[in-house]
């Protein structure tokens, strides 16, 4: 199986930085177990001038159903109903999307 990797990026509404950084510094456990049984690991989230950038690696079948599980979960819901209002998506962002994708343009293994 290979491991998929996924970068996208989203801005950090600047009044909202602190909550964004306290609810990361105590992620939710079953947040971070939901995203294990979805086979994301490696995943990070780094901030540099008002933007996030989210780099994760997937390791399952079937990213979009997998996904789609993470959704169906109440407890990841709720951590979104908390997380969202910190974020902005960029200008280039289709209709519904918060995080923007982005295109890997290199990789050294």
């Amino acid at each position: 199986m290979t491991v998929q990797r996924y970068a996208s990026v989203v801005r950090l509404r600047a009044d909202l930085e602190a909550e964004y950084r306290a609810l990361h510094a105590a992620a939710w456990p079953e947040v971070l177990a939901t995203l294990k049984r979805a086979h994301i690991g490696n995943y990070s989230i780094f901030l540099r001038d008002g933007l996030l950038f989210s780099y994760l690696e997937y390791a399952g079948e079937d990213f979009a159903a997998d996904s789609a599980r993470i959704a169906e979960c109440p407890v990841t819901r709720d951590w979104w109903a908390r997380t969202e209002p910190c974020q902005q998506p960029l200008d280039s962002v289709g209709d519904g999307e918060l995080w923007a994708p982005a295109e890997e343009v290199f990789h050294l293994e």
